[in-house]
Parts: C-alpha cells; structure tokens; sequence
C-alpha cells in the first residue's frame, strides 16, 4: 500500500506538549474491500508531559469515505481533532455539570431521557452565550426565575 507524505501538526497545553502526525492512502485495490470506504489513515499522537517529560505514544488507524479532494490529509487531520472537541464540549461538561456518570437512572428510556434533557439544557445555555455551565447553573438553582429571564419569558 502507498501512502501519502506525513502531515504533521503540534499543540501545547494543559501541561503537554502533543505532536500528531497522519498518513493515509487510497490505493486501496487489493487491500480494502468494503463500501464506500476511499482511504485509511493512520495517525500517530505523541504527549510529552512538559514537567515529567514523561512520554505517551498512541497509533491509530482508520477509514474514510472522504476522497483527497474532497479533505487532504491535513483537512482530515483536523477533522479527527475536531471529534474531541465534542467529546470535550458536552460529555465532559454532562459528566461535570450534571454528574451523568454516577446517576442513579438505569431503567427503560429513562437514561436515554435524561441524556436528551442535559443536552438540550447545554445547548440553549450555549446559544445564550454561556461559557461556564456548572456555575450557570448553580446560580439558576439559586434564582429559578433567573433562567426565565436569561430566556426573555419574563
């Protein structure tokens, strides 16, 4: 298999340093025989802790129906980053605001219900601008009329 010349990118933060690097390929005849699937990549992710200089290396790969025209491999890049820019921006905040992971609901739909409420109530605070949910939301526990107001019903 042929693959495509390194893209590498570098970031530092948190206390890391972290340097990843993607290769794909869509050379595919004779390797990959499944629908849709244009290329396979793989990314290399390298943290380096930037006081314990302690180092973690993580390889993955994985598939794409995304052509090279359609996203370069540095497009794609960004495009696997941007998955934990979600992963970041509402289970985390549903973990930490909500405290999702201890919660006691287990039955039926009720954890697929609760799961709809907490994400509905993250993007309305969202769209008003919010950027610090959990205390938003202490404060609107303290005020309930408070959250009428920041929606314009009262």
């Amino acid at each position: 298999m042929i693959f495509s010349p390194e893209v590498k990118t570098s970031d530092k933060g948190h206390g890391r340093i972290e340097i990843r690097k993607l290769r794909s390929s869509d050379k595919l005849k004779g390797y990959v025989e499944f629908p849709h699937v244009e290329r396979v990549f793989r990314i290399e992710r390298t943290r380096i802790g930037i006081k314990t200089n302690k180092r973690s290396d993580v390889c993955e790969y994985g598939i794409t129906s995304l052509t090279q025209e359609q996203a370069d491999d540095k497009t794609l890049l960004e495009i696997v980053r941007g998955h934990w820019t979600i992963e970041n921006r509402v289970h985390y905040v549903r973990d930490m605001a909500f405290d999702e992971d201890r919660s006691q609901i287990r039955m039926d739909n009720g954890p697929r219900v609760m799961a709809i409420i907490r994400n509905l109530v993250i993007s309305i605070l969202r769209i008003l601008g919010v950027t610090n949910i959990t205390q938003t939301l202490r404060e609107n526990a303290l005020d309930r009329s408070r959250i009428l107001k920041m929606l314009g019903l009262i």
